[in-house]
């Protein structure tokens, strides 16, 4: 009898892991794209995958689906590790029914989220879905929406992160866009509220999935997509990366891994830079590198917003989050997409108690109309926010211009930096020396006998008395004028005295906060 139980069992498996069975299957591969376990397998480290799950079934029979044999209803659900910590992970399986979510399917991945929150690991989603299943009406949404809540209650408490390796369509792009990071690959990934057809119905506009909702687009324009891979394995590649970062649950601190850089080394290269002319165009992801443990920086949303640059580095063996004014794009200025970039990743890190080491060198915010109508002033506030709010150890170097209300913006003493360290060659003002001249003596330059020679007089006075460090120096707005070369120990010391303490004190208590969104 036992016997007979068994081979029913491994039939039952069989007939489950199969998927879509070989046609499907088939047809998978042929658009480029791997099957659900692999994908799994890919991900997880090798033998440590445990199913929930495997023969759970549709309860629904309308159209057709009871006579349907529906493997796992069109998702894998399990638990296994990562670089040896454990994870919560689905995969939507496209082989059957297009990976479509109906009431059973989703129950697998509500259990699976509970089960991740409740033993605080992190969750990952690799999503390939035709959408909610049609067959089973407001079942359907209702699933969703029991998933849309647990991604909710798991925010800033477990990491969640979600692979966009198909389409993702209508109600489905909300889950991956309530998480902390999305990943898509160019060419299989695709995600939309509406897709082409209805698209060119509703506003007569032609386009196709790629132009819409490709990884590409997400990636540089709209700001969903956080990491955009050349395939599948340099997608999970780079989510193992990823998750080498961050810490399993809020309670815990990020992954302390040992160091053989040596943390007193100083950067030639980092004194040449400070020596060129504060107008020339530099990628600050130089400096990142050279303070970095090993010049290691895993950078979040590269194409996107790209006059300020966010990622994660090591110093001295411990997890920082970098944020970095960028002139190499727009001067490095502020805008209403850099702010939005800046304070996502800000609030992640201050979540999960990742450090913040800012670099500075801001001209202002992007001046002109569109900025202004497009709501720079509410969006902008929002890093503004995200800094002041931040109760994880800041420390923030500025390393040239550091004008306006950006410089209050970008780390500063005034919204809750902790060390604040400057190059000698930062300029430290309400603006430039130009602009300042040409206000403050617009009168005297119009009667002077060489006006010329009078406003370069007035520029260089403005320049030695007010745009350098030594004034905020003096008041206490700076610890420290450090030399360029010896930035990596300077912050290194800083954080290492910084990680000792307890956390500073959240804020009073209250309901939550009120951010302008």
């Amino acid at each position: 009898m036992a016997n007979i139980k068994t081979q029913e069992l491994k039939k039952r498996a069989e007939k489950a892991l199969a998927g879509g069975g070989p046609e499907k299957n088939r047809m998978q591969k042929e658009r480029g794209k791997l099957l659900a376990r692999e994908r799994i397998d890919y991900l997880l480290d090798p033998g440590t995958f445990q199913e929930l799950g495997l023969l759970v079934k549709t309860g629904a029979v309308e159209f057709g689906l009871k006579e349907k044999e529906l493997a796992g209803d069109g998702v894998v659900t399990g638990l296994g590790k990562i670089n040896g910590r454990p994870v919560a992970v689905f995969a939507q399986d496209f082989t059957v029914l297009g990976g479509t979510l109906g009431l059973a399917h989703a129950s697998k991945i509500s259990r699976l989220m509970d089960l991740a929150l409740q033993s605080r690991f992190p969750v990952i989603g690799l999503c390939d879905s035709g959408g909610a299943r049609i067959q089973e009406g407001v079942d359907s949404l209702g699933g969703y929406g029991e998933i849309f809540y647990r991604n909710v209650m798991a925010s800033g408490l477990i990491p969640q992160i979600s692979a966009i390796l198909g389409p993702c369509a209508g109600g489905a792009v909300y889950s991956p866009a309530l998480t902390d990071f999305i990943f898509m690959v160019e060419g299989i990934s695709h995600m939309f509220i509406t897709g082409p057809e209805v698209v060119q119905k509703a506003t007569g506009e032609i386009t196709d999935f790629d132009s819409l909702g490709g990884a590409n687009i997400h990636g540089e324009r709209s700001g969903v997509c956080h990491f955009v891979s050349p395939s599948e394995e340099d997608c999970f590649r780079t989510i193992r990366e990823l998750l080498s970062y961050l810490p399993s649950h809020q309670g815990e601190t990020p992954p302390y891994e040992e160091s053989r850089d040596d943390p007193r080394r100083t950067s030639d290269k980092l004194d040449e830079l400070a020596s060129q002319d504060s107008r020339k165009p530099y990628d600050v992801r130089l400096v990142i590198r050279e303070i970095a443990d090993g010049g290691k920086f895993l950078e979040a949303a590269k194409r996107f917003a790209p006059n300020l640059v966010v990622g994660f580095g090591r110093m001295a063996g411990n997890v920082v989050g970098f944020v970095a004014n960028n002139p190499s794009s727009q001067a490095g200025s502020l805008d209403i997409l850099a702010s939005q970039k800046g304070a996502r990743f800000v609030r992640f890190c201050d979540a999960f108690n990742i450090p913040i080491v800012t670099l500075v060198d801001v001209p202002g915010y992007w001046p002109g109309i569109t900025q202004e109508h497009g709501g720079v002033i509410l969006h902008g506030s929002k890093l503004l926010f995200a800094y002041g709010e931040a109760t994880v150890p800041k420390v923030t170097v500025i390393l040239k211009k550091a004008y306006g209300g950006a410089y209050d913006v970008m780390g500063s003493k005034h919204v809750g930096a902790d060390i604040n360290f400057s190059w000698p060659t930062a300029e430290i003002a309400v603006m430039g020396a130009e602009g300042a001249v040409q206000i403050l003596y617009s009168k005297e330059v119009s009667r002077a006998p060489n006006p010329e020679a009078y406003l370069t007089e007035k520029i260089s006075q403005y320049r030695e008395h007010f745009v350098n460090p030594w004034t905020s120096a003096q008041k206490g707005y700076i610890d420290e004028v450090i030399e360029p070369a010896r930035t990596r120990e300077k912050v290194v010391t800083a954080l290492q005295f910084l990680l000792r303490g307890n956390p500073r004190k959240p804020l009073l208590p209250r309901k939550h906060t009120n951010v302008p969104l």
